[in-house]
């Protein structure tokens, strides 16, 4: 069966899932300004779906019809859990469900989930099939990945890459660092042809998605020739950069980083207000106010607003006092 991966041309582009980063709001923010060829959630988990945390968690699956083809991540060491949120998931019409076995956050690793997966390869299995089985049940057509690393504490990419690619995947994200290293040393990017040689070797036809430390689609072609992988996903080079995925090497004003910013905050208020602290914009506006004459004290008083309306007046201040001819923000 042939699903959307099949259709992308290569290399694709994908946004990868970050957390409190890659929510509704900004998800639509990058479609608008640069879509990637495919979206990612953030990490949710599965655990949560299937209790009362429901109601909160949730929101953290809202998706527009112009964010497809999209992928829901999703975390749990709870086989009977994962099936159940998968159904629930599949049920919302995403393309994709992705499991977190990289992530290196004490909290999730403490239930047994995310990198702790690398050091469980019985239990991995179990939820790769947990997922398998919960789509099945769903009655959808949905597309299952995994997201990892090279390994925990060392490269263990001979045991533990050809084990997933036994699972019948259809893609697979390789973060090219272990989890130990988290992200203090650069990406290894000789690792991810080391995935796809293996994949090539065992005739799988699983995508490879090489992941870390790019930063911006040039290099990424570089490293996808380099490599031989089908896609890159690109995670931190986004934050302030809308445009990032829009192929265009047009550089934009400070006004226009400013407007767009501005609305940003307003569609998360919108969209999110509810369910989510205002101060998570915060760290947007430390990535788009940067790196021009008065980032720093204009950043300072963004830090201090609770709302669009005392950004928008705080950012009108520092146009006029730019002397900028007057723009229109939204």
């Amino acid at each position: 069966m042939k699903n959307f991966w099949d259709k992308l041309q290569k290399p694709f582009f994908c946004l990868a899932p970050m957390a409190d980063v890659t929510d509704a709001a900004f998800r639509r923010i990058i479609c608008k300004y640069g879509k990637p060829d495919v979206f990612w959630t953030e990490f949710v988990s599965a655990d949560g779906l299937v209790s009362e945390g429901r109601k909160i968690l949730k929101n953290n699956l809202i998706f527009s019809k112009k964010e497809k083809p999209i992928i829901a991540q999703l975390f749990s060491a709870n086989p009977i859990k994962m099936h159940q949120a998968v159904r629930y998931v599949a049920s919302l019409g995403f393309d994709g469900i992705d499991i977190n076995m990289g992530c290196p956050d004490k909290s999730i690793e403490k239930q047994g989930a995310g990198a702790a997966m690398i050091k469980d390869m019985k239990k991995a299995g179990e939820i790769i099939q947990a997922v398998k089985d919960g789509i099945k049940n769903s009655g959808k057509k949905v597309s299952i990945s995994v997201k990892t690393r090279i390994g925990y504490n060392k490269n263990q990419i001979n045991e533990w890459i050809p084990f997933l690619l036994k699972q019948d995947i259809d893609a697979l994200i390789i973060h090219a660092r272990t989890r130990k290293e988290m992200s203090k040393v650069p990406a290894r990017w000789e690792h991810v042809k080391e995935v796809v040689n293996i994949r090539n070797r065992m005739r799988v036809k699983t995508k490879i998605i090489g992941n870390g430390d790019v930063k911006d689609l040039k290099e990424g072609k570089k490293l996808a020739k380099e490599t031989g992988c089908d896609g890159i996903m690109i995670g931190r080079a986004i934050f302030g950069n809308p445009w990032l995925f829009s192929r265009s090497e047009k550089s934009h004003s400070v006004k226009q980083k400013l407007k767009v910013m501005l609305e940003h905050t307003k569609l998360f208020e919108k969209i999110l207000g509810k369910h989510k602290n205002f101060a998570v914009m915060k760290k947007h506006f430390k990535a788009y106010v940067n790196g021009f004459d008065g980032a720093k004290e204009l950043r300072v008083k963004l830090m201090k607003t609770n709302s669009s309306k005392e950004v928008k007046k705080t950012v009108k201040e520092f146009l006029s006092k730019r002397q900028t001819k007057e723009v229109r923000l939204p």
